[in-house]
């Protein structure tokens, strides 16, 4: 198990930029009107940076002999989860039942190996779910908004994965095109990663969140809430994750949680800035809070289980 402090600076540097470019906005929105038209071309180029980090004939490897197990955790992650969370917060908290539906039924976030490495996960398995979910998210997302959400929402399916296609996809592939013609850039950019993701993270909620600075001023509480929201959400991916792989090791049940809970928060909040919101955005932008507190609580968790056995 890797002995990593729980949380680390550059994990904390994440949250604070995140919160504070959030803030920003909305107290000086003519100021992040300025950043509207970049929020998509940046998320773009967060995820090609983080998919520098996956090697994809790797994933083909590891698939071997946990075909059924991923095809199964897949199906609940993209289908099965993302209604039944919807169908409870549709009667327990309205407000918030398109956050949950999005969040749940989004990728598996591309940094989540490296988070299951830090609690002592299975990290071959997540990498698989990672790349699994990154090319099937973006169809079934569309689907289920429209068949589960189709009394809140009017948006055209095909705009939606259009959208979802586009961030995903042309990444990997210049991604791959870069691997293949010229892999003595992969390194170099790999070493500039962290802050220029910090960046592209300051942009993307600039060029967000202005446009919704009158309503969180009128109700500023909602902000709060919106934490409150995304930790119960963050509760829940954990206690399932490790449901599902209950009769397995203490490293699938890791991964498990992990795959749940470290999602792919910052696509929604581009996604959702594009057909919803804003209550749907903040949530998701709340959700990097609950996204690095994850590993307190699975290290809790496997000191508890450990110390019983």
């Amino acid at each position: 198990m890797s002995m990593q402090a729980p949380i680390r600076l550059n994990d904390i540097l994440l949250v604070l930029v995140v919160i504070s470019s959030m803030a920003a906005a909305i107290i000086f929105p003519d100021f992040g009107s300025r950043f509207k038209v970049l929020p998509f071309y940046c998320l773009m180029a967060n995820f090609f940076l983080s998919y520098l980090s996956i090697d994809f004939a790797s994933v083909l490897k590891a698939i071997k002999g946990q075909g059924v197990r991923i095809l199964l955790f897949t199906v609940v992650k993209l289908a099965i989860l993302p209604v039944i969370l919807y169908l409870v917060f549709y009667y327990v908290a309205p407000d918030y039942a398109l956050s949950a539906l999005l969040l749940t039924c989004v990728s598996t976030g591309v940094v989540a190996p490296m988070i299951s490495n830090m609690v002592g996960g299975n990290s071959a398995l997540v990498l698989v779910v990672v790349v699994i979910t990154s090319a099937v998210a973006p169809f079934t997302l569309p689907v289920l908004i429209k068949i589960v959400a189709a009394k809140e929402v009017t948006i055209s399916f095909l705009a939606m994965l259009q959208m979802l296609a586009t961030v995903i996809f042309i990444p990997i592939a210049i991604v791959e095109i870069i691997r293949y013609l010229m892999p003595r850039l992969v390194a170099p950019i790999q070493k500039i990663q962290f802050p220029v993701s910090l960046f592209l993270f300051a942009l993307i909620n600039l060029g967000v969140f202005y446009r919704y600075a009158p309503f969180f001023r009128k109700e500023p509480s909602v902000i709060i809430i919106a934490m409150v929201m995304a930790f119960v959400l963050a509760a829940i991916y954990c206690v399932v994750g490790i449901a599902l792989f209950w009769k397995g090791s203490m490293e699938n049940q890791l991964a498990g949680a992990v795959m749940l809970g470290n999602l792919n928060n910052v696509l929604v909040i581009v996604f959702s800035s594009e057909f919803f919101g804003p209550v749907e955005p903040l949530v998701a932008a709340m959700y990097m809070i609950p996204f690095f507190v994850i590993v307190i609580a699975l290290r809790y968790y496997r000191h508890r289980r450990t110390r019983a056995a």
